[in-house]
């Protein structure tokens, strides 16, 4: 049986990078005083924070898997929606944040649930744009589940948006990655329907 490559390239946290040092001279380039009580220990919650907002570089999605890939006779569309999420837009390193939406459509296995959010965090920690991050979430999980398809919708702000440049508040994106049986119009028209009915919470 041919070995699956892994969907993710794990990035090695290098340990030469003094994280917080560098955030002590850009307070300093502000105009700041990081040695002032409020700031003393900023530079080290920085780094921790850094850290934590881009874990999903050193995510491994088959350790994170772990194995729950079940063998179920269920041919109908899965669909799990209103995943939050929280990530960083790389051009000015601010945050972006909304709700993902996924579906796919079994070929004899299904994941346990609780793997897909997981999964779109792996993407969500780390410098992004919400197209790619859209595309990495549906590739990932063609990749791992081998399904008859996936389908894929982001909704996001962009702080990026709304505390600088245009500075619009209530703007919002959407992106979307069909692939597979989501290419078909039906299918897709299913699934669109799906994400816009009321949720539990309505």
């Amino acid at each position: 049986m041919k070995q699956r490559k892994p969907v993710v390239k794990i990035v090695p946290v290098s340990q030469q990078v003094d994280i917080a040092s560098h955030a002590k001279e850009i307070l300093s380039g502000l105009g700041e005083d990081p040695t002032r009580d409020g700031l003393l220990k900023t530079p080290e919650r920085y780094e921790k924070a850094m850290r934590f907002l881009t874990s999903g570089y050193q995510a491994d999605v088959d350790k994170l898997i772990n194995g729950a890939l079940f063998d179920v006779d269920y041919d109908e569309m899965v669909v799990v929606k209103d995943i939050e999420f929280f990530s960083m837009c790389e051009h000015h390193m601010l945050p972006f944040y909304g709700k993902a939406h996924v579906a796919y459509i079994p070929n004899g296995k299904v994941v346990g649930l609780s793997k897909i959010p997981r999964i779109i965090d792996v993407f969500a920690r780390r410098l992004q744009v919400q197209e790619r991050m859209t595309q990495e979430i549906a590739h990932t999980l063609m990749d791992v589940l081998q399904p008859r398809g996936v389908g894929v919708i982001v909704e996001a702000r962009h702080f990026c948006m709304m505390m600088r440049g245009v500075e619009k508040q209530h703007s919002s994106t959407a992106t979307s990655s069909m692939l597979g049986d989501f290419r078909n119009k039906e299918t897709r028209h299913e699934f669109l329907s799906l994400v816009r009915h009321s949720s539990l919470h309505d």
